[in-house]
């Protein structure tokens, strides 16, 4: 019963376990499933999620809820704030990273003032400006670098490829708080705590630590060290806390991704269908094997930049998988909301395919 219920509560990681399973038996294990696993992601991802359970733990987040709530003082303005914080925070800390940091913001935000019913609409619109928000810049989304070193796109050219997407997001994001969460008054409890001042210090230097290593400033393996020794005298519980499956999850996806990418039908598939719509295409692709592998495997077969780039980028939107960084967020939300899987991924479905169909057929118009 308890290996039934550590599936249930982790779906998307047995579904990538299989995933992986499947196309290793026609891919079968070689040296060249090292290449597959991004190191530097992970390690990015187990780093973040520590310093932010620890943040958690001496009320860090919930202590920035309540500026949130005293200043924009409406649930309209609330989500909106939210949503913005993240949608910015993506473009330079990269969309993982924000969405690690700024959900569990979003948690406490509208838990404070007994607004859970704007639960899913706020994480699902956090999923999508981080995903969305990150493609303007070079360093905001994975692929975004890898096709930014590989093809050698100049920086104002990059910029300038994904401002109209970008604005459409914009718009689109801002539209939908509006719609769909009405200004209602929000209203604080009455519970007050002090923070420790030498441990948010601390911990402030080690989230500080874990950017450095997504800009490359650090090597992941400082804070592989540094974060968890620290961690290990001033929090064990934070250490404990992490959330281990969803780093499986992506050890799962990294392995079926990199697995697809090496099956010669589906890259003979792609290679005919790419000369028809490079950007219908990368779109599509992402739906199946992620944003990240899709540009991987797509740059193989194309030159046209340009709508590669904004494929895999405007592609983040649709299904679970179509970007690894949704996992966040899904984990995030059943982690509070148990038994509302289905619920939040009918909802999450309504939305991003929305926004995908809007940014896909504005950009096959004008590319």
């Amino acid at each position: 019963m308890s290996i039934l219920k550590f599936a249930k509560n982790n779906i998307v990681m047995v579904i990538a376990f299989f995933a992986a399973i499947v196309t290793s038996i026609i891919v079968p294990p070689d040296k060249g499933y090292l290449e597959y696993f991004d190191l530097k992601t992970l390690s990015c991802l187990f780093c973040v999620l520590a310093v932010v359970c620890a943040l958690k733990n001496i009320f860090f987040f919930y202590m920035m809820a309540r500026k949130v709530v005293e200043v924009f003082k409406n649930a309209r303005l609330a989500v909106i704030a939210l949503v913005y914080i993240t949608f910015i925070g993506s473009m330079f800390i990269a969309n993982d990273m924000a969405l690690l940091t700024f959900l569990p913001l979003g948690y406490i935000v509208l838990t404070s003032c007994g607004k859970e019913k704007y639960m899913a609409f706020t994480f699902i619109m956090q999923n999508i400006s981080a995903n969305l928000g990150g493609m303007l810049t070079p360093f905001g989304n994975p692929q975004n670098l890898y096709l930014y070193t590989v093809f050698k796109i100049p920086t104002a050219e990059f910029i300038k490829i994904m401002a109209l997407p970008f604005a459409l997001s914009v718009i689109l994001i801002t539209l939908c708080c509006i719609i769909f969460v009405k200004p209602e008054e929000l209203k604080l409890d009455k519970l007050r705590v002090n923070l420790e001042r030498r441990k948010t210090a601390l911990y402030m230097l080690l989230f500080a630590l874990s950017i450095a290593i997504v800009f490359r400033g650090v090597p992941y393996w400082i804070g592989l060290i540094v974060i968890p020794s620290v961690l290990y005298f001033t929090d064990k519980k934070a250490l404990m806390a992490v959330d281990y499956p969803l780093l499986l999850t992506f050890v799962f996806f990294f392995i079926f991704s990199g697995n697809m990418g090496r099956i010669d039908v589906v890259r003979d598939f792609f290679s005919s269908i790419l000369e028809k719509s490079t950007l219908l295409v990368s779109v599509i692709s992402c739906q199946v094997i992620s944003n990240v592998p899709s540009s991987i495997l797509l740059s193989n077969f194309t030159e046209n930049y340009r709508e590669l780039l904004v494929g895999v980028n405007i592609g983040g939107a649709g299904t679970l998988i179509a970007s690894l960084a949704s996992l966040i967020t899904f984990r995030e939300y059943v982690s509070h909301n148990k038994g509302k899987a289905f619920y939040y991924i009918k909802m999450f479905s309504l939305f991003n395919f929305g926004f995908l169909a809007v940014l896909t057929g504005v950009m096959m118009l004008v590319m």
